[in-house]
């Protein structure tokens, strides 16, 4: 599979409108940075998609707390000044996630549960994939390369 070229939140966004869940789309997009390869990045993000498959936390801010491991996690479990920086990261993205989209719980602005059959309906309904997960899949993204930046 070729990988979409551009900067990181060109990339996320594109993989997304190709079809690939907001985990997915985030965490390929980052593929290279995290020494692995685009498929194998697309092949660890689909359980997340959809807050979890249950509109917990957007798969898209999901996928932009996994892809900071590979490119500067900790590999000493002694290493309290690493465990002290990935939990800042971790907030921090959250936190700026939560102020530039509402929530980073995917049900809260999506405005339905997606874990019941009618929050599907609804969001399919809406066309809510279309018309917001693409800004979520991108400031994910964008916050993304703010905090971690060149490895």
């Amino acid at each position: 599979m070729v990988l979409i070229t551009g900067p990181h939140g060109d990339r996320a966004e594109g993989l997304f409108g190709k079809g690939f869940l907001c985990s997915q789309a985030v965490l390929a997009a980052f593929a290279g940075e995290c020494g692995m390869s685009g498929c194998d990045a697309l092949r660890l993000g689909p359980c997340l998609g959809s807050g979890m498959r249950r509109g917990e936390v957007c798969g898209a801010c999901t996928g932009a707390l996994i892809a900071p491991g590979p490119i500067r996690g900790r590999t000493d479990p002694g290493d309290r000044a690493s465990r002290g920086e990935a939990d800042a990261l971790t907030g921090a993205s959250m936190d700026r996630f939560a102020d530039g989209n509402g929530s980073c719980i995917c049900r809260d602005p999506l405005g339905c549960g997606i874990s019941t059959p009618e929050g599907v309906s609804h969001a399919v309904d809406g066309d809510l994939s279309t018309a917001l997960c693409p800004r979520f899949v991108r400031s994910a993204a964008d916050i993304l390369d703010s905090l971690v930046g060149d490895p």
